[in-house]
C-alpha cells in the first residue's frame, strides 16, 4: 500500500488524491445530469459545497463514533487523514443539498435525485484512497485468493483480509450506472434518491459483515444500524414517488 506518495519533497496522502479524484468524477457527472435535465445552474459549484459539508460531517460523525480516539488524540482527530465515517458525510452533505436545491429553485427532492449517481460513484473512487493508505477500512482475515495484506498501511495488517474498499468501489461503480440508466428513461421525484438509499444501504449493511467494527446493538455495527434506516428512508421515498408525475426522459 502507498499511503503518501512522495513527489519534490512533498509527501501527497494518497487518500486525499482519490478524494480529489472522486470529487472531478462526481462534478463531471453532476454536470452531465444538468444539462440533460437543461439546468442553468452551476452543478460543480454544487458538487463543491457537498464535498466541504461531507467531509466536515464524516469527520464529526467518526468523533462521536470512536470517542476513545478523541480522548487519545485530542482535536488532532479532525485534521487527520484517517478517520472518515461515511454516514456522517452522507448526512450533511444531504442536508446541504436540500438547501442548495431550495436556493437554487430546483426543488429538494429533485435535487437529491440529480446528486445520486454522482454520490454513488464519488464514493466508490474515494474509496480506493481507503484501499491505497491502507487506513483501517478493511475486512476480516479471510483464505480467499484476492485477500490482501497492509503490511505499510496507517494502520498495519500483515494478515491477509478483506479488501472491503475494492468492494465498496465496485458496488459504487454498479449503483452510479444503475441510477444514470434509471434518470435516462424518465422518473418521478424522489424515485432516484429513494433507490440510491436502499441500494447504498443494502450494500453497506451487507459489507459491515466481513469489516472489523465493533458490533453495538443486536449484533449489529452503527454502520449497519444507519443501512437499515437508509434502507427505510429509501423505501418510503419510492412510495411516495409514484404518487408524483414522473419527469419525461431527455
Amino acid at each position: 500500500m502507498v499511503p503518501y506518495l512522495h513527489l519534490f519533497g512533498l509527501s501527497i496522502p494518497t487518500f486525499g488524491l482519490m478524494l480529489w479524484l472522486g470529487t472531478m468524477v462526481a462534478a463531471w457527472l453532476m454536470d452531465r445530469a444538468f444539462r440533460r435535465e437543461k439546468l442553468t445552474q452551476d452543478a460543480v459549484v454544487v458538487v463543491a459545497v457537498t464535498l466541504v459539508a461531507g467531509v466536515i460531517g464524516s469527520k464529526l460523525w467518526h468523533v462521536l463514533d470512536t470517542p476513545s480516539e478523541f480522548r487519545i488524540e485530542g482535536w488532532r482527530v479532525l485534521w487527520s487523514s484517517a478517520g472518515f465515517a461515511w454516514y456522517g458525510g452522507a448526512t450533511l452533505g444531504i442536508a446541504t443539498l436540500i438547501f442548495l436545491g431550495w436556493k437554487m429553485k430546483i426543488g429538494a427532492i429533485r435535487m437529491l435525485d440529480l446528486a445520486s449517481p454522482s454520490a454513488a460513484i464519488g464514493y466508490g473512487v474515494g474509496r480506493i484512497g481507503c484501499l491505497l493508505s491502507g487506513d483501517g477500512c478493511y475486512g476480516v482475515p479471510t483464505k480467499l485468493p484476492w485477500g490482501m495484506s497492509f503490511p505499510n498501511g496507517l494502520e498495519p495488517t500483515t494478515e491477509h483480509v478483506h479488501p472491503t474498499p475494492l468492494y465498496e468501489f465496485l458496488i459504487g461503480i454498479l449503483i452510479a450506472w444503475w441510477l444514470w440508466r434509471r434518470m435516462g428513461k424518465g422518473f418521478s421525484t424522489g424515485a432516484i434518491v429513494g433507490q440510491y438509499l436502499i441500494l447504498s444501504g443494502l450494500a453497506r449493511f451487507l459489507v459491515e459483515f466481513i469489516r472489523r467494527n465493533p458490533h453495538v446493538f443486536l449484533g449489529l455495527s452503527n454502520a449497519q444500524l444507519a443501512s437499515l434506516g437508509s434502507v427505510v428512508v429509501g423505501a418510503v421515498l419510492v412510495l411516495w414517488s409514484r404518487r408524483s408525475k414522473p419527469v419525461a426522459a431527455n
